[in-house]
């Protein structure tokens, strides 16, 4: 082999080895950025389980405590006959979804039970013996009698002389509280202190117990699959446990001392790999782009240089054309990274140009509003200068109030107008939620009353300001576009109407209902670009609900859509103000 084509074929071997070295070193970086992402994601979801299974046990633990205070139950006690109590524990049962409410003695006896599913005396039971300590008892296992996974609260009711003489026990259906999650993504489970898992959204993982290596296996049954990597920090699983369990998984755990058990999740890490590899093959394409690209300049130059002297012109005109694509080519990654800055920059203005756009479509209304106030002003105005020359100066007076009055009445839209156009960039902060409605209410009133669309909203129910954590200006923009949209929707009917409704619970729940068709596809809602306008149409992008999901996710909460009895019903969720959090 000739030495020149050998030093050529072993430059190409190190080219290829460099490449495939940069290549997997991209793969590796982006395969950890997207572990990062999808961890955060993961950390949301599994608090977000977390945080659902304990909200339901709290219910059955809230009954217990309520119902122990009841006074049938402390009669029952005192003397010594249960008597129709069981008709209050059925009642109490049947609408709580609990398995089973019954009321022991301190020895443990049961006076009375809802639906008989423990035994006659619970003396030598965990959560009773708790009780009988004088506080709120718990235990989690399998009930003897139904075989149904069970969570028990056990409230102590005191007697004279702040003895505890009776024991009130919810027996809570893990299994019905399972029901509204099963099956739902990310694969979640419960280990209780022995790690066996008790609770989970994947039925075939129940009771498999933890193994050496951290992973899980059936309590009776071979040991399936099972291996362990670390990738970048991240805990990988690597399974074949079940159709429904990724069989490579970012595993997240969190421990929960408030139930006793400890919250694990396996995220599925295939999109990530999917995308590092996407990422690797671009990067090596170009690279492979370039080489053959400088390969084939290096045998041009090559071949010219040993070509005869009257081709040196020719050399000449190549390099320029050379040169100038390399110029072309400068220019493109120059005109490509100003697109991508003028692309953030349209992202960082989309929240902006939705609230321009709301006011865009409201601004016929608007103008209407303003424009009667100041014809009303100055009719006021001429009636109160001809009553000052007739001497009637109480009519100029009340002339002068009705003017001051419809200037208030300006200034307020204007200054709600000026706020809701603002570009908000405070952090998030304490906002007073029925004022944020007042606001978005009075904004939307023309385009309302224009469209003889009726509102159903009232502050004075709730007694004064419901404080929630987001954002003044940016949460009216929310409810601004809830409302356009539920008006929008109704446009083809004869009966427009819209109810708002604040559910103060756990978190504040805003509901806006109208009466239109309803969401032909809840999935899509939210997707940027999605609407049921008509293709061409100059009433929107469908940007706004994308907008109002980016918006309350900021603030930490969480909106949804769906079909209610008669339209659609969106929600918005959002967390109680602690005062704690301005500290």
């Amino acid at each position: 082999m000739k030495p020149a084509l050998l030093r050529r074929l072993i430059l190409a071997i190190l080219f290829l080895l460099a490449v495939v070295a940069v290549a997997g070193g991209v793969w590796r970086y982006g395969y950890v950025q997207a572990l990062a992402q999808l961890a955060q994601r993961g950390e949301s979801d599994l608090t977000l389980a977390t945080d659902r299974l304990t909200g339901q046990l709290q219910l059955y633990q809230q009954l217990a405590v309520l119902t122990s205070d009841h006074p049938a139950v402390r009669t029952a006690l005192q003397v010594g006959d249960a008597g129709d109590l069981r008709d209050l524990l059925l009642a109490s049962a049947d609408k709580t979804a609990a398995l089973d409410v019954f009321l022991a003695d301190a020895q443990g006896r049961v006076l009375a039970s809802a639906n008989a599913t423990e035994p006659a005396n619970v003396a030598a039971a965990p959560y009773f013996t708790r009780a009988l300590q004088g506080a709120l008892g718990e235990h989690h296992g399998i009930s003897a009698s139904s075989g149904l996974r069970t969570y028990y609260f056990a409230a102590p009711i005191f007697g004279p002389g702040e003895q505890v003489a009776g024991v009130l026990v919810v027996v809570a259906n893990i299994d019905r509280v399972e029901s509204e999650w099963r099956g739902a993504r990310p694969t979640v489970f419960f280990t209780d202190d022995r790690n066996e898992v008790f609770i989970s959204n994947r039925s075939e993982l129940l009771f498999w117990k933890q193994r050496a290596d951290g992973g899980l296996a059936p309590a009776d049954g071979p040991d399936p699959d099972f291996a362990t990597q670390h990738v970048g920090g991240y805990d990988l699983w690597l399974t074949d446990w079940s159709p429904y369990v990724p069989v490579r998984a970012l595993h997240l755990y969190k421990d929960l001392p408030i139930i006793g058990m400890r919250a694990e999740a396996l995220i599925d890490v295939d999109p990530a790999r999917r995308l590092a590899a996407l990422q690797a093959a671009a990067v090596a394409g170009v690279f492979l782009a370039f080489g053959a690209f400088l390969f084939l300049a290096t045998e041009r130059r090559r071949t010219l240089a040993e070509a005869n002297a009257r081709l040196e012109s020719r050399v000449q005109d190549r390099t320029k054309e050379l040169s100038a694509a390399n110029i072309a080519l400068r220019h493109e990654v120059a005109e490509r990274i100003a697109a991508e800055a003028a692309l953030k920059k349209a992202q960082a203005d989309l929240v902006q140009a939705g609230k321009l756009s709301a006011l865009g479509q409201m601004s016929a209304g608007i103008s209407h509003e303003l424009n009667q106030p100041l014809m009303a002003i100055q009719q006021y105005a001429e009636n109160g200068s001809a009553f000052i020359i007739r001497g009637k100066t109480y009519k100029a007076a009340e002339n002068l109030r009705r003017v001051s009055d419809l200037a208030v009445r300006m200034s307020r839209i204007i200054k709600n107008l000026r706020a809701f156009a603002r570009n908000e960039s405070e952090p998030v902060g304490k906002v007073d939620l029925v004022q944020v409605i007042d606001t978005a209410v009075e904004l939307t009133a023309a385009r309302l009353k224009a469209d003889h669309v009726t509102l159903d909203w009232d502050p004075s129910a709730y007694g004064g300001p419901i404080l929630a954590r987001g954002g003044e200006v940016r949460l009216t923009q929310v409810f601004v576009n809830l409302i356009n949209n539920a008006a929008d929707a109704m446009l083809d009917q004869v009966d427009r109407h819209i109810r708002i409704d604040i559910d103060i619970g756990a978190k504040l729940a805003v509901s806006v209902h109208d009466i239109g068709p309803g969401i032909k596809e809840p999935d899509k809602v939210f997707e940027p670009f999605y609407s049921t306008k008509t293709v061409g149409s100059s009433e929107g992008m469908g940007l706004g609900l994308s907008i109002s999901y980016g918006l309350v996710q900021s603030f930490g909460g969480n909106i949804r859509g769906a079909n209610g009895p008669s339209g659609a019903v969106f929600t918005v969720e959002l967390d109680h103000w602690q005062e704690e959090e301005a500290a």
